[in-house]
């Protein structure tokens, strides 16, 4: 058990704003990044964004799994506030079912702020992407977003596993590929291009195109043109107004808040940290590269400086960040360890309240 007990409570309710001073945003390049997790989907929009035409606005709209929500923290920190890029997380689970009418909410707030030249949407890797394309699909949206071709990253060494290979999410989401990028080919054995094909071929609508690559490397042009994958629209939400998540709660007396999830066959359990509490980086480094999990992502203010961190079934990366205003850290597994908070409090820098650059 923990050494202190910190409960999620969801109160309050989310409600859209209005800005009558707003202009109208219509026909915005709109783009899904998807596919399952630890296939680069975080990594291949940072390459993107280096990319991006310096007199451009982006915009980023990040689904996430559990409610803690890393991925918008980690791009925030490559990215300055005078970058041209701006980001929003609806974590949580899939954008589209449990956390419908925050995604409008947060897509609608984002537009308004960004005006944007392209939107990038990255739903969690365990989502349902037909729904995801049905909600941008709708009505509401059809003035305002232009949806484009549909990128699918995939790592073909999943293929020899049926937990992948008969996954309803993982297979949806090829499924609506406009392009499928083959990540990790410097990693694939002599039979997994093959085995990438076939499948395509099974799954795939009949042209769809294979890039292979590595890192999540891949050219800014492959965004452009529509989208060939029509939807009619889905399953509409209700009114009801929705409870705060874990990322919007405030702080209680121990510092930190825990929130846990569970779907697809996958639970998630995650920390937000108050910006007071400094992490020893060697504790802390030694703590993450010893997890067996099927992913994990974190972002730490360490005594230091700022790191975050992605862990894969290939290995743990850390990349020192510019900027954070909290440590969060997301754990996705088929089975949730109770003593990993203790571990994370270990870790702690004792008396510190800020770190040294």
């Amino acid at each position: 058990m923990s050494k202190t007990s910190c409960s999620v409570v969801k109160v309050a309710t989310v409600s859209a704003p209005t800005d009558p001073d707003a202009r109208p945003v219509l026909a915005v390049p709109t783009n899904i990044i998807t596919g399952f997790l630890g296939a680069g989907k975080t990594t291949s929009i940072l390459h993107l964004l280096e990319q991006k035409p310096a007199e451009e606005r982006w915009a980023i709209l990040v689904n996430e799994f559990g409610e803690i929500g890393v991925d918008g923290s980690m791009v925030e920190g490559r990215n300055g506030v005078d970058s041209g890029v701006h980001i929003r997380e609806v974590p949580g689970g899939c954008m589209c079912c449990a956390a419908g009418l925050p995604m409008q909410i947060a897509l609608s707030q984002l537009l308004r702020r960004a005006q944007p030249h392209r939107l990038l949407i990255e739903p969690t890797g365990l989502g349902h992407p037909v729904e995801v394309l049905q909600a941008l699909s709708a009505d509401y949206n059809r003035d305002v977003l232009s949806i484009h071709k549909t990128l699918t990253l995939m790592d073909a060494r999943n293929l020899s596993d049926a937990r992948y290979t008969t996954h309803e999410t993982f297979r949806q989401q090829l499924a609506i590929a406009d392009i499928v990028v083959a990540n990790k080919t410097d990693l694939y054995g002599t039979q997994d291009r093959g085995r990438l094909e076939s499948f395509v071929g099974d799954v795939c609508r009949p042209g769809v195109e294979i890039v292979y690559t590595q890192h999540g490397k891949f050219e800014l042009e492959l965004l452009a043109g529509p989208t060939a994958m029509m939807v009619e629209e889905g399953h509409t939400h209700s009114g009801e107004p929705q409870a705060l998540l874990a990322a919007d709660l405030p702080f209680p007396d121990c510092g930190y808040v825990t929130a846990v999830n569970e779907g697809e066959g996958f639970e998630s359990i995650g920390w937000r940290f108050t910006p007071e509490k400094v992490f020893d980086r060697t504790r802390l480094f030694a703590f993450l590269s010893g997890l067996d999990v099927e992913r994990m992502k974190a972002v730490f203010i360490t005594q230091s400086g700022i790191y975050a961190y992605n862990m894969t079934r290939d290995a743990l990366t850390e990349t020192e960040l510019d900027e954070c205003s909290e440590s969060r850290i997301e754990i996705i597994s088929d089975r949730i360890d109770a003593g990993w908070i203790d571990n994370l409090t270990d870790c702690f820098v004792a008396g510190s309240q800020s770190y040294s650059a």
